[in-house]
């Protein structure tokens, strides 16, 4: 809409944009996904990569739509290597 210098439909946007991340879950820190990784880590007692697809699952099934999980596993495999 920029491009087309429709400043209209850009405030439009923007506006719908804002209303609708009042309704999205509020996502972690990269220092909560470390608390959280490490956390999950130490509960399921993992030590290596062999255990990043137990963990991932766990960390999917107790923070779904609150972080990004690419960016997770990268931690993870951090964490467990």
């Amino acid at each position: 809409y920029k491009k087309g210098q429709r400043d209209d439909l850009v405030k439009q946007e923007k506006g719908e944009i804002r209303v609708i991340e009042e309704f999205l879950p509020r996502q972690m820190s990269e220092d909560e996904v470390l608390a959280a990784s490490q956390e999950v880590i130490a509960e399921l007692d993992a030590h290596s990569i062999k255990d990043m697809g137990q963990v991932m699952s766990e960390m999917k099934s107790r923070y779904a739509g609150r972080m990004d999980f690419g960016k997770v596993s990268k931690v993870v495999k951090g964490l467990l290597i």
